[in-house]
């Protein structure tokens, strides 16, 4: 586990766990060793903060690649922070920018770490549940790892759309652990990366219990810095 990481679990993560007692349900199906995808909703920038607080193991997030090339002081410090907390940089402008976040997870995920990625694209602008991208399920068959599917529950509350940081005794924060999705020998052409990546939406959407919208969100103003290709 990078350093940066782990010094954040030990500042931050008693913290929020005191602050908000987040109830934890099927953290047996994260696995001990090797590498496994985590696909979750995705309601409020907070769920990261909560994810790798509950996880014991290092979490590769995705994050902007504006973060890592910033000039001065500022983007010397933002590169040092996010290359110490393990985040894989990924381009906003999609195509074969975007890809390149993929290029980097694959050796992340054979190496046996975890990486997290969120589907839907961006947070859901209603609390729905939307369709759901296919980078999760071509990143699973093409390292051979499994998914493991998360929902959160009340993290938008906790902290909704323009909140600097999640606010306490505002909302009961959930974070659910489904059982793994093993993709291994599935064919990869279009149609069944569709079909993998729709079993994988339902299970996510029943451990949140949320509306399922058959359509993709409608893209942010200001898109996330932590996105799905």
């Amino acid at each position: 586990m990078p350093l940066l990481y782990t010094i954040g679990k030990l500042a931050v993560g008693p913290t929020l766990r005191l602050a908000f007692r987040p109830t934890v349900e099927g953290l047996e199906n994260v696995p001990q060793t090797g590498g496994a995808i985590f696909a979750g909703n995705h309601l409020s920038v907070a769920d990261e903060l909560f994810l790798g607080t509950v996880v014991p193991r290092h979490l590769a997030f995705w994050a902007k690649s504006e973060y890592f090339k910033g000039a001065g002081v500022k983007g010397a410090i933002s590169k040092f922070v996010l290359t110490g907390l393990g985040a894989i940089p990924v381009e906003r402008g999609g195509g074969r920018a975007a890809l390149s976040a993929f290029d980097a997870a694959i050796p992340a995920l054979k190496g046996g770490d975890l990486v997290v990625v969120y589907p839907e694209g961006t947070r859901s602008p209603d609390g729905r549940l939307y369709r759901g991208r296919t980078g999760a399920v071509r990143l699973a068959t093409s390292t051979g790892v499994p998914i493991i599917p998360v929902g959160m529950i009340g993290t938008d509350k906790a902290q909704p759309i323009g909140a600097r940081v999640p606010r306490p005794g505002t909302a009961k924060i959930t974070i659910r652990f489904g059982k793994p999705l093993d993709f291994t020998g599935r064919p990869t052409d279009r149609a069944s990366l569709r079909q993998m990546t729709d079993e994988m939406m339902s299970e996510i959407q029943k451990l949140t219990g949320q509306e399922y919208v058959p359509r993709y969100a409608p893209p942010r103003a200001h898109p996330d810095p932590i996105r799905e290709a």
